[in-house]
């Protein structure tokens, strides 16, 4: 009977430690799997951050592709109008006409205008497409919630949401806006052949203080904080910003909702090529009066 005793007990023993071996084994791949986890979580958390990059990217694209698109467009109708006056004069030249070299010439330098117009365009093109990629790559997860960076025809445009820049019901910058704009004016000052407008907008509720008349003084003194935060706290030259006023005049969405009025509340930060190379071609173009 004990021996039977002693050989039961090795037995509940030896069952007892395979249990606790299998509980061990099965602890450390759970542990394996829940590291394989989390690695895949942050994987897909970055995928997500190069998608969002890729869109907007994407949309850039997009946009150039039909300004091009309109280029040609015009310039084709220009090439037609041209070629038709020159039909016209070879069939006036039969009878004594105009010179036939004098309009070849005039075709060829307005050919090479048109090639300068487009090479212009595409650096500056170029340049808006590099520019908004480095803005939405500095800004946080956070920040991206409210700051809206697009391109439209040629020109940056960086919309921030009011209670992201403002105390509620004033013009004066608050503590948290201070990090975006010390983003946004290292990207304006990198890009010095860039001149910055500051555009405040308004919903159009009235502003009851008794030293801003109305919702065209608010916008106006909002966007001069900005322009003077950016100029006084992060260096950008004063020269190459302005500050508007557009008021309540340029909504985004309708007023009638709560939400559409907070859309509309904002502060646009638009970045445009200097236009004195676009000029200077303008004013190398051939003149039609000189036929």
């Amino acid at each position: 009977m004990k021996k039977l005793l002693l050989f039961l007990s090795a037995g509940l023993l030896l069952t007892s430690c395979v249990s606790k071996k299998k509980y061990v084994e099965l602890q450390g791949n759970y542990n394996k799997l829940k590291t394989e986890y989390n690695q895949l979580q942050d994987e897909s958390q970055k995928a997500k951050v190069h998608l969002a990059e890729a869109t907007t990217a994407a949309r850039g694209l997009e946009t150039r592709l039909s300004d091009a698109q309109k280029a040609t467009d015009d310039w084709t109708e220009r090439y037609n109008e041209l070629k038709k006056t020159l039909d016209n004069s070879i069939a006036a030249n039969a009878t004594g006409g105009v010179s036939i070299a004098k309009l070849v010439d005039e075709i060829n330098a307005s050919n090479k205008f048109i090639k300068q117009l487009i090479e212009a365009k595409d650096k500056s093109d170029s340049l808006n497409m590099v520019l908004t990629n480095n803005l939405t790559r500095s800004l946080t997860k956070k920040e991206m919630e409210e700051v809206n960076v697009q391109v439209l025809k040629g020109v940056v445009y960086v919309s921030l949401a009011d209670n992201m820049l403002y105390k509620s019901g004033s013009y004066e910058i608050n503590d948290r806006a201070s990090e975006t704009l010390s983003k946004i004016a290292k990207i304006i000052k990198d890009y010095k052949d860039y001149d910055v407008l500051i555009e405040g907008n308004t919903d159009n509720v009235p502003i009851s203080k008794t030293n801003i008349r109305n919702n065209w003084d608010l916008a106006a003194l909002r966007a001069s904080s900005v322009v003077q935060v950016l100029q006084n706290r992060y260096g950008v030259d004063p020269k190459r910003l302005t500050a508007g006023s557009r008021g309540e005049y340029n909504p985004i969405m309708t007023n009638d909702t709560e939400v559409g009025r907070q859309r509309n509340r904002r502060t646009q930060i638009i970045i445009t090529p200097k236009l004195d190379e676009f000029m200077d071609l303008i004013d190398q173009a051939p003149d039609d009066n000189n036929k």
